[in-house]
């Protein structure tokens, strides 16, 4: 969701004013669920996707006929039946999309979450639904501490509403003084950690950039680990694959994929990787290359519960032989994990 934020606070800092469109309730079999989002430029151009077909044209039509900062409408779709099959969208339920010309008055809470992210924060953005102008604006992020930041002011059980959505990581659409209040919970992109930069880590890069993993790619050869090679990721560390673990930022919104040249850096990176609580573990090679590696590490004190958390080998078996193939199965795992750990998927991730 970070290109959609850099987006926004681009365009509204040039004096444009973009048109935001957001799933804000879905049902049945929609094409994309609450929280998707795209944004809609002068141009009639757009950056991600609300669901495509007839429901995406619509959005855009009605993006043409909205004029002035803070106007913004509600558009209900009913996929099913007849409705489906004319329009070729294949998925049948219900999906209401908010479309908001954003104000001038949101930059500084788009800057904020492009800020908080950055740091890793989380908040909720609160929008308040409803299709009159508003030009001191509708929107307020609260905050861990349920603070507020924005020019929407909210009561205290709106509050409350939000500090839910943020511990239940689940968008909410809640009734509130005569209008809606959509509550989205706004987390930290995942980091992927790419352990090598030989001609698989190339292929992972650039996907796992485009499906919302901030990728940082590590080598201890500078002519491998360069923008030349790795143009899309947030950052490139030449260093030393021995101590790396100590740089290594772990957690919940970590991933590691391990694809280094050899059986040695492998299991030094695993070894140093193991203890730091990451959300995903991947070593490429086969069977035997992994059991060697898990010997060693048994020697070394690891348990079967810490080796049994790694994927390896790494991928999907989807048949993949050449690097493009065995990147797209790697990536596959890890949106696969990423869904598995947030059923909800938390609007971040969904650019």
């Amino acid at each position: 969701m970070n290109r959609l934020y850099k987006e926004i606070a681009g365009l509204l800092t040039k004096g444009d004013t973009p048109i935001l469109a957001t799933v804000i309730e879905q049902a049945g079999s929609a094409p994309r669920k609450s929280g998707a989002q795209m944004v809609i430029r002068r141009d009639g151009s757009f950056l991600g996707s609300v669901g495509g077909g007839r429901l995406e044209a619509e959005c855009l039509t009605a993006a043409r006929t909205m004029s002035g900062e803070g106007t913004a409408k509600a558009l209900a779709f009913h996929l099913t039946g007849t409705d489906v099959a004319e329009t070729t969208m294949i998925c049948g339920g219900g999906v209401e999309v908010f479309i908001e010309s954003l104000a001038k008055t949101c930059l500084d809470i788009y800057t904020q979450l492009l800020e908080m992210q950055e740091q890793k924060g989380e908040a909720v953005l609160a929008t308040l639904i409803t299709a009159e102008p508003l030009q001191t604006g509708r929107k307020a992020l609260v905050m861990a501490d349920e603070t507020t930041v924005g020019p929407l002011a909210l009561d205290a059980e709106a509050v409350a509403a939000a500090h839910a959505v943020f511990t239940e990581r689940i968008p909410r659409l809640i009734p509130y003084h005569g209008e809606r209040l959509y509550l989205e919970p706004v987390f930290p992109a995942p980091t992927l950690y790419l352990f090598g930069a030989g001609h698989i880590s190339r292929s992972i890069a650039p996907i796992a950039s485009l499906v919302g993993f901030q990728v940082i790619v590590i080598d201890d050869r500078a002519e491998f680990a360069n923008r030349d090679y790795f143009p899309l990721a947030q950052d490139i560390w030449v260093e030393e694959f021995t101590g790396i673990g100590k740089k290594v930022e772990g957690g919940a919104h970590a991933y590691m994929v391990i694809v280094t040249r050899g059986h040695m850096y492998d299991h030094d990176v695993l070894r140093q990787v193991l203890p730091l609580g990451c959300s995903y573990i991947g070593m490429i090679g086969s069977h035997r290359k992994r059991d060697i590696i898990y010997k060693e590490l048994t020697k070394e004190g690891y348990t079967k519960a810490d080796l049994a958390r790694v994927h390896a080998p790494i991928g999907l078996a989807i048949g993949s032989e050449t690097p493009e193939e065995i990147a797209v199965s790697i990536v596959a795992e890890l949106i696969k994990v990423r869904a598995e750990d947030t059923p909800a998927r938390a609007k971040t991730w969904e650019v």
